[in-house]
């Protein structure tokens, strides 16, 4: 019995030392969590070392602020915030000169970042804070003004920017108030967000959730975001694109408000997005709720949307989208719509065209709205096969702002499509077919602005 509990005892502390060789603290690497000083150099020496002895974890202790400039993640690390510990973006615009979208300097520079890394996890139940007012002009009524750009470069963070990542995790992290985009995986392969909390400041403009650009095989679940910009977005930049199709995704189970489009597809997709599910997932005073906003020569197919509660209401025209809680489209993206073109059409060219969007299946989605769902393309054959099944849609009115208009931004031409408000507006689309589609109306709702359940052509 003797040997045995020497035995007992002996393991034990050879994996208690075994666990404590494989955990950095940043604290002993420097780092002073007093809020004040950049601790950037001591992390960076903490993440190196770790990767450098084969991975472990990256510890960020409990009670401190640790305040950073630009960070890079490597192999093997796992970035641990603990409770009431917190990463703290350096507001010193000077010292951001890596710039999120490469060769393209004018969308934000990188804070936290990865680049062909392999095994990296952040997790924790402490805070990453993007310091993003401080990155912010004046205070207007329904956002923040943008300083002027410093020649070509903006530059506003990113929070965390993981590119060509293989075996990706965040976990129940909190992350808020990005200046710029929050979560921006490029070219990731076979990623899991799970049970993090999202939470950006709602006035911030380009304050969007989770990017997925180029990456494939990716899990988001129980996840609660509300951003300025869109919550969750899948895109294809053509800055990134050697990376290829953003494909294989699954979203499930997350809770969700923004002021743009709570889920969107596009609007930059100049690739192919494809085998995308959302289910189980809630949407609250979003100004767009499910969209597909196709305006570059990218295709998207076989995209569905089931068990929804989507709550939509009108925003200001800072803000893309006009209280459509269903939207699905392509146009041909606005010449000019971005200070350097060269970034937003194929190389060469002055204008752009539109891929064809189809197979995308809206099942059991329950939607509260000022307006109604808008279904288009530039020609009938851009948008087909769009199947709506069991959406049940109570019109009610919450804000002064007018209604009856839908809104197509960025494309060619007239940005809105005014008038008399549908339940489904199908503009220029073939093969609409809804199944079980209802609409009713709350007392609020102003009846003389509807013009009926369902306008437009090739649609059953």
């Amino acid at each position: 019995m003797k040997r045995l509990l020497v035995f007992f005892f002996a393991t034990i502390i050879s994996l208690g030392t075994l666990f404590a060789e494989n955990v950095y603290n940043v604290m002993s690497f420097g780092a002073k969590g007093d809020g004040k000083t950049d601790d950037a150099a001591a992390i960076q020496r903490a993440i190196d070392e770790c990767s450098r002895k084969g991975g472990g974890q990256v510890l960020f202790p409990t009670g401190h602020t640790f305040l950073a400039g630009p960070i890079r993640l490597k192999s093997g690390v796992d970035m641990h915030l603990d409770v009431n510990a917190t990463l703290k973006c350096n507001p010193d615009e000077s010292i951001y000169h890596l710039s999120a979208f490469g060769a393209n300097e004018g969308e934000g520079m990188m804070w936290i970042y990865a680049d062909g890394a392999e095994d990296v996890s952040i997790s924790g139940r402490g805070t990453i804070d993007g310091s993003g007012v401080d990155f912010m002009g004046k205070e207007l009524h329904d956002s923040y003004e943008l300083k002027p750009l410093n020649g070509p470069f903006d530059p506003r963070p990113h929070v965390l920017t993981l590119i060509g990542v293989k075996r990706l995790s965040i976990k129940d992290v909190t992350i808020r108030n990005g200046a710029y985009w929050t979560v921006h995986l490029v070219g990731c392969y076979d990623a899991n967000i799970d049970g993090i909390s999202l939470m950006n400041n709602l006035k911030i403009r380009n304050g969007d959730g989770i990017d997925l650009d180029h990456s494939r095989k990716v899990r988001i679940s129980n996840c609660f975001i509300e951003s300025g910009d869109d919550c969750i977005c899948l895109k294809n930049r053509r800055e990134y694109e050697k990376y290829g199709a953003c494909k294989d995704i699954v979203v499930t189970n997350c809770v969700m408000t923004s002021r743009s489009c709570a889920i969107k597809i596009g609007s930059e997709n100049m690739d192919s997005i494809a085998n995308v599910v959302f289910d189980n997932c809630i949407i609250r005073a979003s100004n767009r709720g499910l969209g597909i906003q196709n305006r570059d020569e990218g295709t998207v197919t076989n995209v569905v949307f089931s068990n929804m509660i989507v709550e939509c209401q009108l925003w200001s025209d800072v803000w893309w989208g006009k209280s459509e809680p269903i939207y699905v489209t392509s146009f041909p993206r606005a010449v000019g719509n971005h200070k350097d073109a060269g970034w937003r059409f194929p190389k060469g060219a002055k204008e752009g065209r539109c891929g064809e969007v189809s197979e995308i299946y809206f099942q059991n989605v329950k939607c509260y709205s000022e307006n109604g769902c808008y279904i288009g393309g530039d020609t009938e054959d851009k948008v087909n096969n769009v199947f709506l099944d069991n959406v049940d849609l109570v019109m009610q009115k919450k804000t002064q702002y007018e209604g009856g208009v839908y809104d197509k931004r960025p494309c060619v031409g007239e940005g809105f499509v005014k008038g008399k408000t549908y339940g489904v507006y199908v503009d220029n689309a073939k093969n609409v077919k809804m199944t079980n589609f209802r609409v009713r109306f709350q007392k609020s709702y102003p009846f003389e602005t509807y013009a009926g359940d369902i306008f437009g052509v090739k649609c059953e």
